[in-house]
C-alpha cells in the first residue's frame, strides 16, 4: 500500500499504450488524485511518447521484459500495473510471474486466450496465495461483452425475478481498425495453434478458461458460418473475437458460482442484415473471415496478407480513433420463457480509442477494489461488477440501456 504509484501503465511506447497514456493525462491530469507513470524498456522512446502528448512532467521508468530483476523493481513501484506488451503468448508470462510472485494487482487488453487460459492454470493458485488479483481481457475483448451480459443479466433480475439460461449479443455496429500489434498476435495465435495440440483444445473449448471443476457440458452452436437469427429477423456472420468473448463471459459465470445456470448458453455474432441482401453480406462476411484465417496459416501465401497489414507501430490515426464506434445487441431468455434486450454503445475505434478508455477505467476500478478480495485470476464483471459499469458510462464514452 506504501508504493509510489497506484498504476503504471507498462508498454506506453506501443500504439494503444500512448493513447491510454493521452486518455490519463487529459482525464486525470499528471499530480491528481490518482499517482501515475509509464513504463517501457526504451528511454528514448518513453521521451518520445511524452513529447508527443505534451506532457513531460510524467514519470517514466525502464523495465525490459526480459529482465526478471527489472520486472520485480516495476512491480514494487505500483499498486497496479496495466500492460499493453503484446503479443502476450510471447511477452506476456514474465511480467505475469513477477506480479504474482509480489502480490501485484494486474490488468491487460489481450484477446490472446489460449495464453489466458495457460496462465489461469500455472498461477491462479499463487496468486491466491500472494493477494494479486490479475485481469485479463479488459479493453474491447471483452468488457463490452462481459460487462453487457452483467447488465443484461441484473436488468432480467430485477425484471422477472430470474437470470437469463441463453443470451445471443450481436455486432450491429463497427467501425475500428487493426495494428500492427493486432496482427502479431493474430499471427503467433496460428502459428502456436498449429505446433501445440493444447493450444488447439483451448481455442475449440468455449470453457477452456473455466476453473477445472467448472462442469459445464451445454453445447454452444458453433456461429462459424452465414446463419440466420429469428430472434433478430436478420442474417449473421461470424464475428473475429467472438472465441475470445464467449470463452470470458463462461469464466465470469463460474467465477459467480454458476449464478446463470449450468447450462447456460452464450452465442455472439455480427449482425449482417435481412432479406437477400443480408445473406449475401452474411456469406461474403463469412468467406472473408475464413481466407483472412487460411492466408495467415499457410505461409507461402501469409507474405500477401503481411503485405497489406499495418506493419509493427503502426495503428490508427488520432483522427480515426474518434470518428470509429461500436453498437452491441443483447436478447436474453429466462427459464419461464421471458425476453429482455439490451444495447452496449461505444463512441471510439473499438480497439483503440475505446480500449484505451475501458482499460484505463478498469484500472482504477482494480485500484479500488479493496484488498480483503481475495487474489487469483478475475474476470471483469466477476470482481467489478456494476463500480465498472458506473466508470465506463460516466468517463469512457460507453452507454448501457434495456430496449423496450
Amino acid at each position: 500500500m506504501n508504493k509510489p504509484f497506484d498504476i503504471v501503465i507498462y508498454g506506453a511506447t506501443s500504439v494503444v499504450g500512448e493513447i491510454i497514456t493521452r486518455y490519463m493525462v487529459n482525464r486525470y491530469g499528471v499530480d491528481g488524485e490518482i499517482k501515475w507513470a509509464i513504463a517501457g524498456r526504451s528511454e528514448a522512446k518513453l521521451l518520445q511518447v511524452k513529447r508527443n502528448i505534451g506532457a513531460q512532467n510524467v514519470t517514466h521508468l525502464i523495465a525490459d521484459v526480459s529482465s526478471e530483476g527489472q520486472l520485480r523493481y516495476l512491480t514494487e513501484q505500483a499498486r497496479v500495473i496495466l500492460s499493453t506488451v503484446g503479443p502476450y503468448a510471447i511477452y506476456g508470462e514474465p511480467l505475469i510471474k513477477a506480479c504474482v510472485e509480489s502480490g501485484t494487482d494486474y490488468c491487460d487488453i489481450t484477446g490472446e486466450v489460449h495464453w489466458v487460459s495457460a496462465m489461469i492454470r500455472k498461477y491462479d493458485a499463487a496468486a491466491k496465495k500472494s493477494g494479486a488479483r490479475i485481469v485479463h481481457c479488459s479493453g474491447f475483448d471483452s468488457i463490452p461483452s462481459d460487462m453487457g451480459l452483467y447488465f443484461l443479466q441484473e436488468a432480467a433480475k430485477e425484471a422477472f425475478g430470474e437470470y437469463c439460461n441463453e443470451v445471443k449479443n450481436r455486432v450491429a455496429k463497427f467501425k475500428g481498425h487493426m495494428s500492427g500489434g493486432s496482427f502479431a498476435s493474430f499471427i503467433n495465435v496460428i502459428n502456436e495453434s498449429k505446433n501445440n495440440s493444447q493450444v488447439r483444445t483451448d481455442l475449440d473449448d468455449p470453457y477452456s478458461a473455466c476453473p477445472p471443476n467448472h462442469g459445464y457440458t451445454a453445447r454452444q452452436s458453433d456461429l462459424n458460418t452465414a446463419l440466420f437469427d429469428g430472434d433478430f429477423d436478420a442474417w449473421t456472420a461470424p464475428f473475429l473475437i467472438a472465441p475470445t468473448n464467449t470463452k470470458i463471459v463462461h469464466r465470469s459465470n463460474a467465477l459467480l458460482d454458476s449464478r446463470y445456470g449450468t447450462n447456460f448458453l452464450y452465442h455472439e455474432a455480427s449482425l449482417a442484415g435481412r432479406g437477400s441482401k443480408g445473406r449475401r453480406t452474411s456469406l461474403m462476411l463469412s468467406l472473408s473471415l475464413k481466407m483472412f484465417w487460411t492466408l495467415g496459416a499457410i505461409k507461402p501465401t501469409r507474405w500477401l496478407l503481411e503485405k497489406f497489414m499495418p506493419k509493427a507501430g503502426e495503428g490508427p490515426t488520432i483522427e480515426q480513433q474518434e470518428n470509429g464506434f461500436f453498437e452491441l445487441r443483447f436478447i436474453g431468455h429466462t427459464p419461464s420463457k421471458q425476453r429482455i434486450r439490451i444495447k452496449v454503445t461505444g463512441d471510439k475505434d473499438p480497439g483503440y480509442g475505446s480500449t484505451s478508455q475501458i482499460v484505463a477505467e478498469s484500472a482504477i476500478c482494480l485500484l479500488q477494489t479493496p484488498t480483503s478480495v481475495e487474489g487469483g485470476f478475475w474476470t471483469p464483471s466477476s470482481l467489478y461488477g456494476e463500480r465498472l459499469i458506473d466508470r465506463l458510462q460516466k468517463n469512457a464514452g460507453l452507454t448501457f440501456e434495456v430496449v423496450k
